[in-house]
């Protein structure tokens, strides 16, 4: 492919050539000074931060420490908030409750361990027998012992010096050295400053976490004012930030729990003394990671040791708390914590010895914790975005760049490997959707920028290859009638589109086959077979192919007038608005993605099965979900005047023109609430929407799963459908409305006039708010039947589906 040629301007400018550091640039040919490079400036920040964090570990430890036990409190004193204490109370009846907790658990250690202490004397004759019988192993001469006196023999012979000459023997003086002994007031002292500095650091660490408590909102606001101006961004920050912490704090507890309650039965069978310290003690030191379960695991073994004369107590002891690690490892941790740190392995160990090595112990405590924070901080903030890279377990590179840099690295070999690796994790269609057809947009993106010729090339070819090695492991079915052509527009990369569109279409159950454009000419067309073609794909990767596309396709309808002729604009954003003018150039339709591109080729095929709107097949357990319809009191009618509050304030949310809520009965589509006709009469019973043949809502009942339709005009699924047509609807997104088992009732609904798009946030958002429909019908209904009496006023009218209003 050309290069592009850059202007007069561009080429006659002064540059910097990396390999010949005697060009002058325009700024060193002006006397500017040179500009630092951001990396030193960001490892003296580093620096300072690091010094920072250790030279006032005193005062932050106790802070740390302070915020950790808020995260842990704070749920506590807002579930005593919200039901009616003050916080000022409900901060002390949980500090107090905490503290006699904590007291409590020490006293009771306290007398177990004083009454161990009282039985050690009757173990030391086991001890010492088993001492005695482990030195008489040991020195008991085996091959190993056979092996290091030779090698002591022979290390003698070299090191022995030659022989001096005799000299006078003179007997050593004896020196002996009396000093006074250390006084009891100083002993005292020195005990007092070991006690005293773990004392005052607790009291400090009280004070904190009392006031965290009692000003969360203050130290919250001072935090979003610090962190930077965008409010939106800070504010999800230290939300996502608090939810993670509390959710690998309560995962870690319940971690703990799980070992330490097994290992103190375990321990009480098998008959260690003091098994429910144990049990305790180990369930406290595994918030210590690492360490921690390794300094638990020596005080039963030790016991173990001792209160038996054999080796069965220990046997059993050891083999138990191997279990417990086993399973809690690698069955209770994946299964609780799942992803509520979001962070790899790597960092966590990094983390640890990291923070150990600033804080000590404290710090290795302390360390996921704050990991954690940092974590969060970088996932929002921009600024930060560096320590998601450095601390997140997801991948630092997506997978198109991941395949993308294979390519430019020339790694055909391994290039080929992780394309069929990613399709056998999904499917070939969905690695082509997603991936195959982002690299491209990465190297079309990079010509004429950054990319080399080597480079172009390397791409180039290896992604060819690519693609006969997908054809291989993926062959299209058999003896498909050839009825889609798909046309490369002017480089080499559109080509390579055009193969992967044909492969993708034969993959999908229509045949297509790769013409190659040649010379647009009188003798091009003339000799252009297009014999049993209905649909042609022109592929184009150049931002603007206005031209060289109206030709073409000018040309190409002038002799095959039926022909529909698809436009694939595949350098635009699949997701935002599209400057290509469809009218101009003459194209049916514009496509930017791979799925478009598959419902639209096969709506605009002669010999489809498919209706010009769908309907949606039945579920599963249609029955079923019918009667819980019934039951879930969401047909009310004086449940209307909620839900068009409740569509007012999702319009709302969305900043969407229309929104409703939908129920699906057996035969039609009932609205039962709306967004332009709040304050409408609570005991309007549902309205007759549409037949289901024609429910959009039916679609979601019968995946169960969230429908987001970005543009309503370029989906060839909902195209044709007249409601929305009728609307001037383009953009449409739902949530379905689930009961208990799961099952569809129904869909929450917005709906815009312009095409737009939902983000992963908020999709989860209209997912959480359709769930608060259903909770509204479920507090509704259990509140009229402890109410509601015959004749009772507050009793719903009805709970049937409304009689559907003549069309």
């Amino acid at each position: 492919m050309p290069e592009p040629i850059r202007s007069l301007a561009t080429l006659a400018a002064p540059r910097t050539d990396a390999k010949d550091p005697g060009v002058l640039t325009a700024e060193s040919a002006s006397g500017a000074a040179p500009v630092r490079p951001p990396l030193m400036y960001g490892l003296v920040s580093a620096a300072v931060v690091v010094a920072a964090l250790y030279f006032g570990r005193d005062m932050l430890m106790p802070l740390a420490l302070a915020a950790l036990l808020g995260f842990v409190l704070d749920p506590m004193v807002s579930w005593l908030k919200r039901r009616g204490l003050p916080r000022t109370v409900a901060v002390a009846l949980v500090v107090t409750a905490a503290v006699a907790l904590l007291a409590g658990a020490g006293w009771f250690i306290y007398g177990q361990m004083r009454q161990l202490a009282n039985n050690l004397p009757a173990y030391e004759n086991n001890i010492n027998q088993k001492v005695r019988t482990i030195g008489k192993a040991l020195r008991q001469p085996g091959m190993l012992d056979r092996y290091s006196r030779i090698a002591d023999r022979f290390e003698r012979e070299i090191e022995t010096p030659a022989p001096k000459p005799a000299a006078r023997a003179t007997a050593p003086t004896q020196v002996e050295i009396v000093g006074q002994s250390e006084s009891t007031s100083k002993r005292m002292l020195a005990l007092l400053d070991k006690v005293a500095t773990p004392l005052t650091m607790a009291g400090i660490v009280f004070v904190f976490v009392v006031l965290i408590l009692l000003d969360k909102g203050d130290l919250r606001d001072r935090a979003v004012r610090l962190l930077g101006a965008d409010l939106h961004r800070t504010t999800d920050a230290l939300g996502d930030a608090a939810r993670r912490v509390s959710k690998y704090l309560s995962m870690q507890l319940m971690v703990n729990a799980t070992y330490g309650i097994p290992l103190a039965i375990g321990l009480l069978f098998i008959g260690i003394p003091g098994a429910l310290v144990w049990g305790l003690l180990a369930a406290v030191l595994r918030f210590v990671p690492y360490v921690g379960p390794m300094i638990a695991s020596i005080f039963p073994l030790a016991l173990a040791f001792a209160v038996d004369p054999g080796w069965s107590v220990v046997l059993w002891t050891l083999a138990l708390i191997i279990t417990l690690e086993v399973i809690s490892n690698n069955i209770v941790e994946p299964w609780l914590y799942g992803t509520s740190t979001g962070m790899s392995t790597l960092s966590l160990i990094m983390a640890a010895m990291f923070w150990t090595a600033l804080w000590g112990p404290i710090g290795l405590i302390l360390s996921t914790p704050i990991t954690v924070v940092l974590l969060v901080l970088g996932h929002h903030l921009p600024q930060l975005q560096f320590l998601e890279v450095l601390l997140g377990s997801e991948r630092a590179l997506d997978e198109p760049t991941r395949l993308h840099q294979r390519l430019l690295a020339g790694d055909i070999e391994e290039a080929s490997d992780l394309a069929i690796e990613l399709a056998d994790e999904s499917s070939p269609l969905a690695f082509y959707y997603g991936v195959r057809l982002g690299t491209l947009r990465l190297a079309s993106s990079a010509h004429g920028t950054v990319a080399t010729a080597e480079h172009r090339m390397r791409v180039l070819s290896g992604m060819e290859s690519v693609i006969e090695e997908l054809r291989e492991q993926y062959p299209p079915p058999p003896d498909l009638p050839t009825r889609v052509a798909c046309f490369g527009g002017r480089w080499a990369v559109d080509v390579l589109a055009a193969d992967m569109t044909a492969h993708v279409l034969a993959l999908s159950g229509v045949g297509a086959k790769v013409v190659r454009v040649g010379t647009m000419s009188t003798e091009y067309f003339s000799e252009l077979d297009l014999s049993g073609v209905e649909v042609v794909c022109l592929s184009y990767f150049s931002p603007d192919p206005t031209t060289l596309a109206k030709f073409f396709v000018r040309r190409l309808k002038r002799r095959w007038p039926d022909v529909s002729v698809i436009l694939a604009a595949w350098h635009t954003n699949p997701d935002g608005p599209t400057a290509y003018p469809i009218e101009e150039i003459g194209a049916d339709v514009l496509v930017t993605s791979l799925d478009e591109l598959v419902a639209q080729a096969r709506s605009r095929l002669s010999t489809t099965d498919a209706q010009p709107f769908a309907a949606a097949h039945l579920p599963e357990e249609e029955n079923e979900r019918l009667a819980s319809l019934q039951a879930s009191g969401l047909l009310a009618p004086a449940l209307r005047g909620q839900f068009d509050k409740v569509a007012k304030r999702v319009a709302d949310a969305f900043d969407c023109p229309m929104a409703e809520v939908l129920l699906v009965e057996r035969d039609a589509e009932l609205l039962h609430g709306s967004a332009t006709t709040v304050g409408g009469d609570d005991d309007e019973p549902p309205e007759h929407a549409a037949e289901r043949a024609l429910s959009m809502a039916a679609h979601v009942v019968a995946s169960g799963q969230p429908l987001i339709v970005p543009d309503v005009l370029r989906d060839a699924r909902y195209a044709t459908h007249p409601g929305l047509n009728e609307r001037g609807i383009r953009f449409f997104a739902a949530a379905p409305l689930l009961d208990d088992a799961g099952r569809a009732l129904g869909a929450l609904c917005v709906m815009d006039t312009e095409a737009r798009n939902l983000n992963h946030r908020d999709i989860m958002l209209l997912e959480n708010l359709a769930a608060d429909v259903v909770a509204t019908a479920q507090m509704a209904r259990e509140d009229w039947s402890q109410q509601a009496t015959p004749g009772h006023p507050s009793a719903p009218t009805r709970t049937g589906p409304a009689e559907p209003a003549p069309a």
